[in-house]
């Protein structure tokens, strides 16, 4: 890291805990994101994988909608899986309020049910360099239509599930359940620091 930095993770619900170790194995300070005003001190916030329709309403039962859109707007953010949902700008659920930081539409558990998550290996064009990583596709969502400012930084069968706006950072899948870091690395040096000369290949 080009500088020390804060990370948060929001902590409502699903698999935070998984992104919190990621950023310890790299040294970055990591913390949980449970209030609004854990938003304060950040430079850049994970969204991470769970129930969408869950983490959206405890969003607004913990007074947090209005600060976490004006953070993920103009902050450095990634959002995986559940994450990736409530970037979008729109959702097919109306048990979903989404943040709509990301110019997409985005349909919930395409895939199917749990029964039917799967692990598969999909490459990525990061910094110019195509890369391997590990992806698991957990109830997973499928982004259906894409604005003109998003870059499509990886697909798997056809359809994008890694994709980039501005500083936000956005995936369908699961690489945080695995222990390759190139993704987060990339999400670090390449949205929040913006060091495109040292991003991670």
């Amino acid at each position: 890291m080009k500088k020390p930095i804060l990370v948060g993770v929001l902590a409502l619900q699903g698999d935070f805990a998984c992104h919190l170790s990621q950023l310890e194995s790299l040294q970055v300070a990591g913390c949980e994101v449970r209030r609004a005003d854990d938003l304060n001190d950040l430079d850049a916030l994970i969204i991470p994988g769970g129930e969408s329709t869950t983490m959206s309403e405890l969003i607004d039962r913990f007074d947090m909608r209005l600060k976490l859109t004006e953070f993920v707007r103009h902050r450095a953010v990634w959002g995986t899986c559940a994450g990736s949902i409530l970037l979008a700008r729109k959702v097919d659920d109306p048990r979903v309020r989404p943040l709509g930081a990301v110019d997409m539409v985005i349909r919930r558990n395409a895939y199917g049910r749990q029964v039917h998550s799967f692990y598969d290996e999909i490459e990525a064009r990061l910094n110019g360099t195509v890369s391997r990583l590990k992806a698991s596709f957990i109830r997973a969502p499928i982004i259906e239509e894409l604005g003109g400012k998003v870059t499509i930084l990886a697909e798997y069968q056809g359809s994008p599930v890694l994709i980039e706006q501005g500083r936000c950072l956005v995936s369908t899948f699961h690489s945080e359940l695995h222990d390759n870091t190139l993704l987060t690395r990339y999400f670090l040096e390449c949205i929040v620091l913006d060091g495109r000369k040292g991003c991670p290949g």
